[in-house]
C-alpha cells in the first residue's frame, strides 16, 4: 500500500506523539509498504527547533526507509493558550503545498495524527482527490484538553470548537485512538461505532528490558546502589501535573534513602526547578539519547507517573509502555474508570490525581518493600511482553486498511462510505456502543 502519514511531530523527537508516529511509519515501511510523511521540524519537548533543522524552510529527507517532507513552523518559546493555537495553525497552513503535491502520488491511505485537528480539512480534501481512505488517529483529544486544562476558557468558543470537531471526525472513514476509553470518546462525539478502532501504543520489549545489573546512570549521577530512585522521565508540561512530584519530594526530604530523578524538558521544567530548589534529594538531567533509554529506565526502583485529574481520560501517557517493559514498579495518578487506571492497577499502584499525601504514602511503602517492587515489576514486564507488541497494532491497521480498500475508490474517505463491520475484540471494542443522533441544538453552535 501507499500510505501518507500527516502529523505535526516526528523523529528525531524522543518523547510523545513524534516517537510513536515515527515508529509506526518505520514499521509499515519494513513490512513492504511505501510510506511518506508530512510533518514539522523536530522541536518537542524543548519548544525549540533541533540543530540541523530550520523552522522557516521546507526540507526533505530519507529516514529509515521513509520519505519525509518537513513544513515550516512557528515555535513559541513560552507556549500559552493563544500561542499554541497560532503554533498549530502555522503548520496547518505551511504544510498545504506539501500535501497538495501528494495528490499525484495517489496514496491508498492518508492518516492524520491528532493533534492537530486543524489539518483535518486538508486531509479529507486530499483523500477525496486521490480517492484514498481517510484515517484519523487520535493521540490527544486536543479540543477537550485545551478547555479542561484551562488553556482556553470561553464557553461559547468551546461549543463552537466541539461542534467543528464532531463534524470533522464524522467525515473520516476510520477514527482510531490508543485506549478503549479514548476510542469510546470518539463515539460520544458522533462517530459511528463501526468506524472506530483502538490502536494502542506499543513498546519494543527487545530494546527495553530489565537489566540484571545496576544501571550505569547510578555511577554517572553518583547514586549509591542501595539508594531508592524515584524516576520521572519525559515531557514536563501542563498535562503532567508534575508539580505534585516536587511537593512529594519536599515531604520526603528527611528520608535519606530516597532520591528523585527528573529527566526531561518542557514548558513546566523551569517552574519545577524553582519548586525543588534547596531539596538535596532531587536530581535533574536533560532528555537522554534514545540508545540510552533502557539504561535510564532501569535506573528507577519506582517509576512515577503524575497526571492531572482533568486530563486523565483525554491522554494516555506515552512513557507508560517503557515503564512497564523495564520491569520496575510503577506508581500512577489516575481516576477510577480511566484508561490509565485500568492499565496500571493490576500491575502497579494507583493513587488519586493531585493527591500528594497518597503519592507520598505509595512511594514510602514501595521504597521499604523490595519484594513488592519486584512482584509489580514482573507483572508489568509480563504485560508488556504479552500485550504491547508493535506487530499487533500494525497488524490491526493493515487488516482494517485491506477491508477499506475493497470499497469503491470514491467512497473511501468520506462519511457516505459503507460502515465497517469489524469483528469483536480490542480493535473494535466500542463497536457495540451506539449513540443517538444529535439534536439540532447539540449539532450546531450558538
Amino acid at each position: 500500500m501507499k500510505i501518507l502519514i500527516y502529523g505535526l511531530n516526528y523523529a528525531p523527537e524522543l518523547t510523545g506523539v513524534g516517537k510513536y508516529t515515527a515508529e509506526m511509519a518505520v514499521l509499515l515501511a519494513s513490512r513492504g509498504h511505501e510510506v511518506r510523511v508530512v510533518c514539522a521540524p523536530p522541536y518537542y519537548p524543548e519548544w525549540r527547533v533541533a540543530a540541523n533543522y530550520v523552522s522557516w524552510r521546507y526540507q526533505r529527507e530519507m529516514r529509515d526507509g521513509v520519505t519525509i517532507w518537513r513544513a515550516p513552523l512557528w515555535v513559541p518559546s513560552r507556549p500559552s493558550g493563544l500561542k499554541r493555537m497560532l503554533h498549530l495553525a502555522s503548520f496547518a497552513a505551511s504544510s498545504l503545498p506539501l500535501l497538495a503535491r501528494q495528490v499525484l502520488w495517489r496514496p491508498d491511505a492518508v492518516m492524520l495524527i491528532a493533534p492537530t485537528l486543524m489539518c483535518a480539512p486538508a486531509t479529507l480534501a486530499l483523500a477525496r482527490l486521490a480517492r484514498a481512505s481517510a484515517w484519523l488517529h487520535i493521540q490527544d483529544f486536543e479540543v477537550d484538553a485545551a478547555f479542561d486544562l484551562g488553556l482556553l476558557k470561553s464557553s461559547r468558543a468551546a461549543r463552537v470548537a466541539r461542534w467543528i470537531e464532531s463534524t470533522l471526525l464524522r467525515r473520516f472513514a476510520t477514527v482510531s485512538s490508543i485506549t478503549p476509553q479514548m476510542s469510546s470518546r470518539a463515539v460520544d462525539k458522533g462517530v459511528e461505532p463501526s468506524r472506530v478502532v483502538c490502536l494502542p501504543n506499543w513498546v519494543d520489549v527487545s530494546t527495553i528490558f530489565p537489566l540484571a545489573r545496576a544501571s550505569d546512570y547510578r555511577r554517572l549521577l553518583g547514586i549509591p546502589v542501595d539508594q531508592k530512585v524515584v524516576l520521572y522521565s519525559g515531557n514536563m508540561g501542563a498535562k503532567q501535573g508534575i508539580e505534585t512530584l516536587a511537593d512529594a519530594a519536599a515531604m520526603l526530604a528527611a528520608r535519606a534513602d530516597v532520591t528523585f530523578v527528573f529527566c526531561g524538558s518542557g514548558a513546566a521544567r523551569e517552574s519545577l526547578l524553582e519548586r525543588c530548589a534547596g531539596l538535596t534529594n532531587c536530581v535533574f538531567i536533560p532528555l537522554q539519547p534514545v540508545e540510552r533509554l533502557n539504561e535510564l529506565l532501569n535506573l528507577a526502583d519506582i517509576h512515577v507517573l503524575p497526571q492531572r485529574g482533568d486530563a486523565a481520560d483525554l491522554v494516555m501517557p506515552s512513557k507508560l509502555t517503557g515503564m512497564f517493559a523495564s520491569g520496575r514498579a510503577v506508581v500512577a495518578m489516575a481516576r477510577r474508570g480511566t484508561g490509565l487506571y485500568d492499565a496500571v492497577l493490576p500491575r502497579g499502584v494507583v493513587v488519586p490525581p493531585d493527591n500528594v499525601k497518597a503519592l507520598v504514602a505509595a512511594i514510602t511503602v514501595l521504597a521499604s518493600d523490595r519484594e513488592r517492587r519486584a512482584a509489580l515489576g514482573k507483572a508489568a514486564r509480563n504485560y508488556a511482553e504479552r500485550t504491547l507488541s508493535p506487530e499487533s497494532t500494525i497488524g490491526t491497521f493493515e487488516a482494517r486498511m485491506t477491508t477499506l480498500l475493497r470499497e469503491p475508490a470514491g467512497k473511501r474517505g468520506n462519511a457516505e462510505a459503507p460502515y465497517f463491520n469489524g469483528t469483536a475484540g480490542s480493535s473494535t471494542a466500542v463497536a457495540s456502543r451506539r449513540r443517538k443522533p444529535a439534536t439540532a441544538e447539540e449539532a450546531a453552535p450558538d
